[in-house]
């Protein structure tokens, strides 16, 4: 692979625009080599090159008198006084009152062509100053956050003494105070009973600054004598004071702890129990495990970065035969971004710290935390995925064959069937169309480097796109198996005893479906399943929890669900209130039935409405009020559909067209614009936004039209097209359905490719960890 795709390939999304443009760089120096071949270099120049060289020299010479405002360092960075082959001059400038930057100066800019390289070196300084400005800014970040880390650690350290070992300080005073000791015991008598102690109430537990390796180094060098003597442990305990000025923040969000908030605003103050110190623990390893990653992308930017100026500088070489290279090079490896090492520093001190007060010293269960493998994809994935598939396809054509075979199309209980069989079969077409549409999100977002993973906050063991396909294909089967046997049982006759078996095959189905689901053993996918359970959660109890971007994305994918919520609501009709063993019910014409059918369709839109609220609450974003009025007023368009099918009339029709209308335009407004971020008028690609990770712009124009049609599906109940003569009512209503969720498949690619671009702009690469310890810095000063 050739650099400039591997050095794509290695960049943190959100931080693209802060690299060095390697192929702005390569195509001035095509430019170069263009001029270069057409032009062959002119003799007159050659001649008085050398002539005029030291002269130039001389003139670009820093002058350091007169108090200058501009101080320059360095100078080409070579080492010997033969500057007959010097062919660039690179100086560190530093402005009063502004970060010093780099010049390069170009010696020979009056041979032909010359211009060309002056205008690539200018290049090259502004890319390496964009690298060194952005590196310095984030390193002075993540050194604030290591001072921070290092606080919460000494308020985690104190805890564990209060809480594990209360009579640490007594005894510590005893051992460090001679004068409160029995005479007769000597230090090395003492040091056994306290050892003892310390493995009687902490075991594991490494706070405790032991002998190897943790007396301070200013201690040992401070010209205190015999140290030993006054601390025969050789420990110190972190001062538990700090306690005295420290609340914490440790409750996890629940429907009780949001509600409590909002009575009571104070903050928790400790209470010195375990289960305090598990969840700062907890809190605290995940903080180390975020800014331990943010530490390796930082020394990875770096790297690149360095390694990128290096290959152009070997490229202008190579393509004009010069040695500017070395000179160039020498000034990037002495800048702050080549030469600094504090970032190397950060990460053995994580490591170490995390290793000894995190996993009792075990480096190797460390360095699991620290770096998690990202799951290795399996052969075996891939090959049940097509068997499956392969499956799948076989099933559906015997269907179809069973279904031509026995002239079931018009058979006199084809619409029996249709009324009570098809809605129970249908709710796994639909999960399995959302997932084969998740799926091909999924590759199409890892393809144009959306950042997906963090955007939603998934593990590296979170499911790729052949996963979820495996999940889907599996399920297909299931689904597919179970309706070819429900139709060779109706068809036999021989079968008719097991009536009550057959009938029962989709409720079986639906039971396996939510046993895996809620499998707490770690098989099919656990963390992926409780990630989804959790995130269901959440929307249900809306608003008393945090509205995260998940829990959100989740809620408008379930609003494109509604027939297949419907079709859980047929469940309980046809199993509970109906009679299946005869395939009838009539408890779709009860009132109660037909309210319920409104409730259960509302309740996704509902939830997005309660967390638009939430937000708009907690963020002071009047924008999520406007979000909260579009999900309201497609309450009330679906509202007004539903009684129109149901008692039918002018009036209704009216109202949910009229409904349904506003509501369209509403959706359609906020998808493409706000949602999307296109139909920008002044952007760089007109009528889109100015930037576009898909390379084709008519994908993005196909994508408008496709949403405003499916958008309007709606119309079919308003004008009455509700059946066709050779589709039932049930299959064309599955079929609207279908297209929704096509149209939410489309809908999430570019929901989250907009997301992305906004997490770049804002150069947003990692997830915030709350931190368990609020310092009370009035006390403290």
């Amino acid at each position: 692979m050739k650099f400039g795709k591997e050095f794509a390939s290695q960049m943190v999304p959100e931080w693209q625009e802060a690299y060095m443009d390697y192929n702005k760089l390569k195509r001035l120096l095509k430019d170069i080599l263009d001029f270069r071949q057409k032009n062959a270099p002119s003799s007159e120049v050659a001649s008085t090159q050398k002539g005029s060289l030291q002269k130039r020299i001389s003139m670009y010479r820093a002058f350091s008198g007169l108090q200058s405002r501009l101080s320059f360092k360095g100078s080409s960075g070579n080492n010997n006084n033969n500057h007959e082959d010097e062919v660039i001059l690179v100086n560190s400038v530093q402005q009063e009152g502004s970060q010093g930057h780099h010049q390069t100066m170009f010696l020979m800019s009056s041979e032909a062509g010359g211009e060309y390289e002056m205008i690539f070196f200018k290049r090259l300084d502004d890319e390496f100053n964009k690298v060194l400005t952005f590196y310095k800014k984030k390193v002075g970040e993540v050194k604030a956050e290591a001072d921070l880390l290092s606080k919460q650690m000494d308020a985690l350290i104190a805890l564990r003494i209060k809480v594990d070992k209360p009579s640490i300080e007594m005894q510590s005073a005893q051992v460090m105070d001679p004068s409160t000791t029995d005479s007769t015991l000597t230090p090395a008598s003492v040091v056994p009973i306290h050892l003892k102690s310390l493995r009687s109430h902490m075991e594991a537990i490494q706070e405790v600054e032991m002998i190897s390796g943790e007396i301070l180094e200013d201690e040992s060098t401070s010209g205190k004598k015999d140290t030993t003597k006054m601390n025969p442990m050789g420990f110190r305990p972190a001062p538990v004071e700090i306690l005295d000025n420290v609340s914490i923040n440790i409750e996890p969000e629940t429907p009780v702890s949001t509600l409590r908030n909002v009575i009571k605003t104070s903050k928790s103050q400790l209470s010195f129990s375990k289960e305090e110190l598990r969840k700062a623990e907890e809190q605290i390893s995940k903080a180390f495990v975020e800014f331990y990653r943010k530490l390796r992308l930082l020394k990875n930017y770096s790297f690149l970065n360095v390694l990128a100026f290096s290959k152009i500088m070997k490229k202008y070489d190579k393509i004009t035969s010069r040695k500017a290279s070395k000179s160039y090079l020498d000034k990037v490896d002495e800048s702050y971004l080549g030469s600094s090492d504090e970032v190397n520093k950060l990460i053995e001190r994580v490591e170490a710290t995390f290793i000894k007060h995190f996993v009792n010293g075990n480096r190797r269960k460390g360095m699991k935390y620290l770096r998690p493998q990202a799951k290795r994809e399996k052969h075996r994935v891939t090959f049940f995925v097509g068997l499956f598939s392969g499956c799948s396809i076989a099933l559906v054509a015997a269907i179809a064959v069973s279904i031509h075979a026995g002239n079931l199309l018009k058979h006199e209980g084809r619409g029996q069937y249709m009324e009570n069989i098809f809605p129970l079969y249908s709710l796994f077409g639909f999960i399995v169309l959302h997932m084969l549409m998740y799926a091909g999100n999924v590759y199409y977002w890892k393809r144009f480097r959306v950042n997906y993973p963090f955007i939603f906050g998934f593990k590296p063991t979170a499911l790729g796109y052949r996963q979820v396909l495996l999940l889907a294909s599996g399920l297909s089967v299931l689904a597919l198996a179970a309706a070819l046997s429900h139709l060779d049982m109706d068809m036999d006759p021989k079968m008719r005893r097991f009536e009550t078996g057959t009938e029962l095959i989709p409720l079986a189905l639906v039971i396996v479906l939510l046993l895996i689901t809620f499998c707490p053993l770690n098989i099919i996918y656990r963390s992926s399943r409780f990630f989804l359970i959790r995130c269901a959660w959440h929307c249900l109890c809306a608003p008393l929890y945090k509205v995260t971007l998940p829990d959100f994305f989740l809620a408008d994918q379930v609003t494109s669900q509604v027939q297949a919520i419907r079709s859980l609501q047929f469940y309980v009709c046809y199993y509970v209130w109906g009679n299946f063993r005869t395939r009838s019910n009539k408890c779709q014409e009860s009132s109660v039935y037909q309210i319920l059918y409104i409730v259960v369709a509302i309740i996704p839109f509902w939830s997005r409405f309660i967390q638009c609220l939430r937000r708009l609450f907690e963020e002071k974003d009047s924008m999520q009020g406007l979000n909260g009025l579009k999900y309201f007023s497609t309450i009330v368009a679906l509202v007004m559909r539903t009684l129109y099918d149901q008692k039918r009339g002018t009036f209704w029709r009216v109202m949910a067209a009229s409904t349904s209308g506003i509501t369209t335009v509403a959706n359609t407004y906020w998808d493409l614009v706000i949602d999307w971020g296109l139909l920008q008028r002044d952007s760089n690609n007109r009528w889109l936004r100015d930037k576009l990770l898909v390379p084709h712009k008519m994908v993005y124009f196909v994508a408008i039209v496709l949403d405003i049609i499916l958008r309007l599906v709606w119309m079919q109940l308003v004008l009455d097209i509700q059946e066709l003569p050779f589709l039932h009512k049930k299959a064309f209503a599955a079929v609207v359905a279908c297209l929704e969720i096509l149209r939410r498949g489309i809908w999430n690619f570019f929901r989250l490719e907009n997301e992305h671009l906004n997490n770049v702009g804002k150069y947003r690469a990692f997830k915030s960890v709350p931190l368990p310890f609020n310092y009370d810095e009035d006390k403290s000063m």
